[in-house]
């Protein structure tokens, strides 16, 4: 009795061609969207270990506080200015409401003219100063720092940003491509595949073809949804038309993002004083006394500056994120305070541009959504290598020897 031979069906032509468009992109990027990826995972700790390693300068170990004041911001930063010889102006300083904290100053320089991140910033570093005596504990240079390097990595390839942005954009674009291709590739045929799809099925499995199979397939399918999620955020910061489809389509069609760039700066410039930022900072201090910081612009020329229609104070309200926070508008020269925007103000819009970063970066809800975003960074790096050995391994594969 002769045995009947089934004849293994031919994938269809939509499932054909989204596997050669899965193995055209995953040759072409695979190493930009690997270079992508680790650095990513890289950089999700980086508030944890920076607290860690800063944690002696972030508090500044000042005694008796309840019974001193700080100095007045114009009188530290001379003093801070003195003590660490920048040739550049400092240009904000970060202000916490826990009075334990040290105040952080900034120099940052942004040259236009530059093609590569090295020569775009001329300088980006911060100082850590305690408030009460102006005493500068100590200097970072973030613009070489290990995380600031990856960040821009990540962000550019260490290329100019305006453009950069776009050099790493694309293959991004690519790779949610090949997330759906992956996931048309992954679906399985009937109720038997499916039990292999989901878990590793190793008990009597020998083969490192098999076991490399399996971790590109089972992996790529439970990291799918999030790779998906942290991609379209990041082409948030490289393509406008993204940032502008997620306020539409998250603020119920509206088109036009919040603009209070009318409210201007009216007081004449007599009025201006070197009190005149120590009047916005209490000011925004007394009004949110719960918040974790506050950013204040110091007001000098810069490389690239460019028209300040007035004078913007950002409120930071939590210590590990940035998505919920609040806007003030003061007039910069007599200190008052023109216009407020709170979280409770914003439409679910603004709400979700705000939180971008934060879901990118993984730190929405805190270490939890960490811990997420680092797995998935990892998995993200290691389908461009498991995908190539799948590819490399059936390319070597001995042809059957005929009788």
């Amino acid at each position: 009795m002769n045995k009947k031979h089934h004849h293994k069906k031919k994938p269809g032509f939509f499932k054909k061609w989204s596997a050669k468009l899965h193995l055209w992109f995953g040759l072409g990027i695979g190493f930009l969207i690997f270079i992508i990826s680790i650095t990513g995972a890289l950089y999700v700790f980086k508030d944890e270990v920076e607290n860690f390693t800063r944690k002696d300068v972030i508090y500044h170990q000042e005694q008796n506080i309840e019974q001193k004041q700080v100095l007045p911001i114009r009188i530290m930063e001379k003093s801070v200015a003195e003590q660490v010889k920048e040739k550049y102006p400092v240009h904000w300083v970060n202000i916490p409401i826990d009075k334990k904290l040290s105040y952080v100053f900034y120099w940052y320089e942004h040259n236009t003219d530059a093609w590569n991140y090295f020569d775009e910033f001329p300088v980006y570093k911060a100082a850590y100063v305690n408030p009460y005596t102006g005493k500068v504990l100590r200097v970072y240079d973030e613009k070489n720092g290990f995380f600031n390097i990856v960040k821009m990595i990540h962000w550019s390839y260490l290329l100019k940003q305006d453009w950069g942005t776009y050099v790493v954009g694309i293959p991004v674009i690519i790779f949610i491509i090949m997330l759906i291709s992956g996931i048309i590739l992954w679906w399985p045929k009937n109720k038997a595949a499916r039990k292999q799809r989901f878990a590793f099925k190793w008990k009597n499995i020998k083969s490192w073809k098999r076991k490399n199979y399996d971790l590109h397939n089972v992996l790529g399918f439970y990291a799918s949804i999030f790779a998906l999620i942290f991609s379209i955020t990041g082409l948030f910061y490289a393509f406008f038309v993204v940032q502008a489809m997620i306020y539409v389509l998250f603020s119920g069609g509206e088109t036009k993002y919040p603009d209070f760039s009318h409210i201007k700066t009216k007081a004449p410039i007599e009025l201006r004083t070197e009190g005149t930022l120590d009047k916005i900072i209490n000011t925004v201090k007394q009004k949110y006394p719960d918040s974790y910081g506050f950013a204040i612009d110091l007001g000098h020329e810069h490389m690239d500056d460019h028209e300040h229609p007035n004078f913007e104070v950002y409120v930071k309200h939590l210590s590990y994120s940035y998505h919920k926070s609040s806007s003030l508008i003061f007039d910069e020269n007599s200190g008052e305070l023109l216009h407020t925007h709170d979280q409770k103000d914003k439409n679910f819009g603004e709400k979700v541009v705000g939180s971008n970063y934060d879901i990118h970066v993984g730190s929405i809800l805190g270490l939890p959504t960490k811990i997420i975003a680092f797995i998935v960074s990892l998995i993200c790096a290691s389908l461009p290598v498991t995908g190539f050995m799948i590819w490399w391994g059936r390319k070597k594969k001995k042809p059957l020897k005929t009788a």
